[in-house]
This record gives C-alpha cells, sequence and structure tokens, in this order.
C-alpha cells in the first residue's frame, strides 16, 4: 500500500515510520505532479494542495491525512462525494497558541511595548501602568482544544472564562457559556475576546459592526482562528473608533496580508504573520495522531481512528 506525504519531514521520522509500518510504501516529500497520486491510498498533506484536479487523477484514494485543523482550502464537496475519509490533527495546536495568547495579553496589559520603546530612548519613566489580570472576564469563541487550553492558563491567572460556541453546550474550562445567539449581550462584561473559530459557514462574517460596537473601550481582541469571521474593513472601523480598544491578529481575510492594509499601520494592532501555531514539535505531534490512525486503518478498524472529519461540515 502506497502512502504519500506531499511534505518534507526529518529523516529520523522517516525512519520511524518505515520501521513501525513495514508493510507500507512510504513516499515522502513529493508534490502533487507527482504519478505517485494516481496510487496511493493515503495522502497526508498540509490541507492547501490537493484539489479537484488531484482527486481526480487519486483513483485508489481511501484517505486523506491533513496535518493541519483548518479543511477550508480543500473541496470537501468533492471528497464528501467520493466517499474518502479525511482525519486532521485537531488538538495539537493547543499548547503553542495559547502560550502565544497567553504572551499577548499579557504584553498588552503590562504595557511591555511601552517599556521597550523606554528602554531603546534611554528614557526612565515609572508613571507606566499596566492592569492585572485577576479579576477580569474573558470571552472565548471556540472553546474546543484550543480555546479550552488557553482558557485553563487564563483561570490560573484569576479570569473568569465565558466560552461561546453554536448550542451553548458546557465546554472544559470555562466558568459559563453562551451561544452565538447571546454574544452581543456578553460582550460589554468581556475584557478579553478571544476567537479560535474555524471557518464554517456558520461563522463566516459572525461577528458584525454591532458586536464590535458592544465592547468594552478597553477591550483587547484576538483573533488566532480565521480571518473571514468579520469583514476587515469592519472591524478596522471599530478599532479607528476605539472599541475595542485594540487587536493582536494571526489571521486575515486575504493572506498575506497586503502592504497596503492599514492594519500595518495602526498603533492599537499587532498583526502576527499567521505564526502562532508554529513549533519545533508540530509534526511529532502529527506523527503522534497519524501513527495509531494508520494502525487503525490497516486493522480494519477505521471506526477507531480519530480526529475524524465530517467533510459535509468542513470539521
Amino acid at each position: 500500500m502506497d502512502v504519500l506525504f506531499l511534505f518534507r519531514i526529518r529523516e529520523h521520522q522517516e525512519d520511524m515510520l518505515k520501521s513501525e509500518f513495514p508493510e507500507v510504501n512510504f513516499l515522502f516529500d513529493r508534490k502533487t505532479d507527482d504519478p505517485a497520486v494516481e496510487t496511493s491510498e493515503v495522502i497526508v498533506t498540509y490541507g492547501t494542495d490537493v484539489d479537484e484536479n488531484v482527486l481526480l487523477r487519486a483513483k485508489n484514494l481511501k484517505w486523506i491525512m491533513v496535518a493541519s485543523a483548518g479543511m477550508e482550502q480543500m473541496p470537501l464537496g468533492r471528497i464528501a462525494e467520493m466517499g474518502i475519509r479525511v482525519t486532521n490533527v485537531r488538538g495539537i495546536h493547543k499548547t503553542p497558541m495559547a502560550e502565544t495568547m497567553l504572551a499577548h495579553i499579557l504584553s498588552y496589559r503590562k504595557k511591555l511595548k511601552d517599556v521597550y520603546e523606554q528602554q531603546e530612548r534611554s528614557e526612565w519613566n515609572q508613571k507606566i501602568r499596566g492592569t492585572e489580570l485577576l479579576g477580569s472576564k474573558a470571552m472565548i469563541l471556540g472553546p474546543g482544544a484550543i480555546g479550552g487550553e488557553v482558557g485553563r492558563l487564563l483561570q490560573a491567572f484569576g479570569v473568569r472564562t465565558y466560552g461561546c460556541n453554536r448550542s451553548g453546550r458546557q465546554a472544559d474550562y470555562m466558568d459559563e457559556m453562551v451561544s452565538f445567539d447571546g454574544i452581543a449581550e456578553a460582550l460589554p462584561e468581556m475584557d478579553t475576546i478571544i476567537s479560535v473559530l474555524p471557518s464554517t459557514p456558520e461563522t463566516k462574517g459572525l461577528l458584525s459592526r454591532d458586536h464590535f460596537g458592544a465592547m468594552k473601550e478597553s477591550a483587547l481582541f484576538l483573533n488566532f482562528g480565521r480571518g473571514d469571521l468579520y469583514e476587515e474593513k469592519v472591524l478596522i472601523e471599530a478599532l479607528e473608533s476605539g472599541r475595542p480598544a485594540a487587536a493582536v491578529l494571526d489571521v486575515f481575510e486575504t493572506e498575506p496580508l497586503p502592504a497596503d492594509s492599514p492594519l500595518w499601520n495602526m498603533e492599537n494592532v499587532t498583526v502576527s504573520p499567521h505564526i502562532s501555531s508554529h513549533s519545533g514539535k508540530y509534526v511529532e505531534r502529527a506523527l503522534k495522531i497519524f501513527m495509531p490512525n494508520l494502525r487503525a486503518y490497516l486493522d480494519g478498524q477505521s471506526d477507531k481512528m480519530q480526529n475524524r472529519v465530517d467533510p459535509e461540515r468542513g470539521y
């Protein structure tokens, strides 16, 4: 059986897979124009290079392993029609992303940017006044694996966490829950608003001008989910009007962010080039999900595969 990797992994990781699965023919670091696309039963991809043309050639394809959490760039409708099994690596981003979000929140609340700028000027000024997280409130849009981890860290700082999902169903490390319908009502109480929502038909354009207008003048907004959660021009207008006070953005409507975007030059915006999930342990963690799934697949126990994705729902 051929298993095709459309990206490079380290040599010791290749050796580990070959040793663990001697019955499998692994094809590493290939491209979508490789003839092996036509024979491979499994394709492992980051999810940006498998389009309908690839699917037309992949006559033997039974399973796509996506080494990412987002699925929006894949032809999910066609995948569903073909009955191809899909899994992803949902959950492996939680540590680097949660740590990064916490770092940005602390940096903003403790005015570290001002401290660094003063140092560059060799200026001794003790008038910088940061604020505490203790006793504050944070809304986390999308309290899944990533949202739950940032909720856990925030709770350790004494923050009251409010999870927000479609149904309002209880989620780990959330003190209270609201549904998508209840966002506007809860926003005026929030000191920090964090989105880690995926891109789905239900989340596209979820936040409107009214939502941003309901935020505190002191609120910090972070988007580490997907850039189509709102119209970017609406967020820019909101930031210019002072609600929210500031934003940390790791995702954008268009990526890379165009050089002429106003976001680059706004004093109250931190532009992060979609790097919050980056970690030297990324592939290692992805393989820890892939290997048990491959064993289950080979043993004819596909029902035991973890992180299965419903192509029709997109997650």
